[in-house]
Parts: structure tokens; sequence; C-alpha cells
């Protein structure tokens, strides 16, 4: 079982104290350990920005959109501490944006809706998904006509499919992909006739160790690849940091680099082989695609992206940053 697989993970760690770092660093609580900013209000601020450019390694802030386009101060609907973790879809010539509203008054994240006609100008619609433990990073898609969310929910200790009905207004559970102590940002794409995950598991969370997943059927059985760990033990590129794309006949998946504090640059990463069999992989790009600016919203670090190609052979993609606040 992949439960039982993943469970090795955590041989010296318990369930219960995974829980509670995992809370200590969605809050930011006493007894983080300093080396990854805590997004504690006052502290360490999240948004969210929009960028293009000609390729998905080279993306740089979109003309004409005032960056950034949604802060914890556009939430209307309940009093958020940050906005983060963008994912979009463009369906009937309106984009979609979801992301990660960290709730000030419950302590937990829930998955905001924002639209677009431009993708310059954004209005915040509502909060469309909440569950009794914390959501984040809503990994939007579509398959057959259908869409599906997975977002991050590791204190459920678990990965699950949230199908829409309708779209974008109301989600629920589909199915659960994955159970085990620790499992974050997990992303998918279908490459190949098979589905793959790849997600973060290390459970005293360093973001060291990147496992990959593959199944026939979107809903299951995964099956752990043979390969898998498919990173250990560097912080640089092991974490999720966004949509994986697939160009043409390559497929690009993004990592955000915590080598020195959490989420401070994304790093590009071109998949070579991803076969049952075989997976290998080379960096896209020498430096990191996004980090960063030194000034303003983003000033400290950048640590998502959601690229789109367009029609006139340009892309764009929602991103989010942070800025370290002394209020």
């Amino acid at each position: 079982m992949i439960s039982r697989t993943l469970s090795r993970v955590a041989t010296a760690i318990s369930g219960r104290s995974v829980r509670r770092a995992v809370r200590r660093w969605v809050l930011g609580r006493p007894g983080d350990d300093g080396s990854r900013p805590s997004r504690k209000a006052g502290r360490y601020v999240w948004s969210i920005g929009i960028y293009a450019g000609d390729a998905w390694t080279s993306l740089a802030p979109l003309p004409g959109a005032t960056n950034p386009v949604l802060t914890g101060g556009s939430v209307s609907d309940v009093p958020a501490r940050y906005v983060a973790d963008p994912f979009m879809l463009r369906v009937d010539r309106v984009w979609h944006m979801f992301f990660e509203v960290m709730n000030h008054r419950t302590g937990r994240g829930a998955v905001g809706l924002a639209a677009s006609a431009d993708g310059r100008k954004w209005t915040y619609e509502r909060i469309v998904l909440a569950e009794p433990f914390h959501l984040s990073y809503p990994y939007v898609f579509e398959h057959r006509g259908d869409y599906y969310m997975i977002p991050e929910c590791s204190t459920s200790r678990s990965v699950r499919l949230y199908r829409a009905r309708p779209f974008p207004w109301r989600w629920s559970l589909a199915a659960t992909l994955l159970e085990g102590p620790c499992l974050l940002d997990a992303s998918v794409v279908r490459y190949g006739g098979k589905w793959w995950l790849f997600v973060e598991t290390n459970p005293e969370l360093s973001y060291d160790t990147l496992r990959l997943f593959y199944a026939d059927a979107l809903t299951g059985p995964w099956r752990e690849h043979p390969e898998s760990p498919i990173v250990r033990g560097d912080p640089r590129i092991a974490r999720p940091a966004g949509r994986i794309v697939v160009a043409g006949d390559r497929v690009v998946r993004y990592a955000q680099d915590c080598s020195r504090a959490y989420g401070t640059a994304v790093h590009a990463l071109e998949v070579l082989e991803l076969t049952p069999r075989s997976y290998r992989e080379r960096p896209a790009c020498p430096d990191p695609i996004l980090q960063g600016s030194g000034a303003g919203w983003n000033e400290s670090g950048m640590h998502h992206v959601d690229p789109h190609a367009l029609s006139d052979g340009r892309w764009v993609a929602c991103v989010d940053g942070w800025y370290r606040s002394e209020a």
C-alpha cells in the first residue's frame, strides 16, 4: 500500500509532530526554526502578480498589469492575512484564478477565486473551497470536459481530488489519491498515456525529498515510481513550485528553492525521461527563472509560477512573491 510506503519516511517523527510542525510553518508561531519565512502578518507579506514572456523560461511583469494584482486586502469575505499559490484557467474567454487565502481568524488556508477578462485587472469573487483543515496550492486543471482541483491539504495526511460542480463555484471531493504522513504541493500532469504525480514528502519539513507516482487513471490506483524519490537531500529543487508544463515534446517542472530560506526562488527543470521504469531530468536554465526583485511586493523572494501558452506564441503566468514587513 502507498500509505505504508510513505510511512517509512516518518520513522523519526510521529504523525502528531508532523501536524504540529506543519501548523508552525503555516502560522509562524513560536517554535519555528527561523530558517524559513513564517508568513506571519506583520513579518512576511505574500501577494500575487502577473508575468508574461516569449517563453516559459523568460518571464517578467506583464505590461499593463499593476503588480501585485491581488493581496490580502483584496479579499472581502474573510479576514485575510495573505494570498499565495495561484493557479488559473481560461474558460469561456474569462481567466479564473484560484489561490490560497490565509484566514487570520481561523489560522487556516482556504481556496479563493478571482476573475479577469484580460489577465491584467482582477476582481476577487469569494472563497470557493474550505475544509476543517488547512488548504493551499489549489492545482486546477481540465480533463475530458471536467474541471478538477488538487489542493495541498497535508494536515489531513492525504492528497485529495476535487471536481467542480459547477465550475468555478462549487467543488466536491471526488477521490483520495494518496495517504501518508507528509504530502506537500502535489502536482499532476498527463503525459505518455499516464498520469504522473510529483509531491514533497520529508516529514521534517526540510523540503528536500521529491517522490513520483503514476497511474493509468486520474483516480488511481497510484504506484510509486521505482526510482522514487527522484530528488533526495536537495532543498533547491525538491518542493514543487507550480504547474507542470507540456510544451510540444518537452515536459518542464518547477521547483522552489528552499536551500537558504523558504520560497526564495523558482527553478525550471526539463524532464528528459518519464516512463514507468525510468526518470531523468536536467536544469532547463542555469539560473532561477523567478527570484526576489530587491524592492516592492516581491522584494525578498518568489516561490510559485503557473504559466500558460497564448495563441500568439507568448506566455502568461500567475506568480507570487513576498517581502518582510517591519510593521
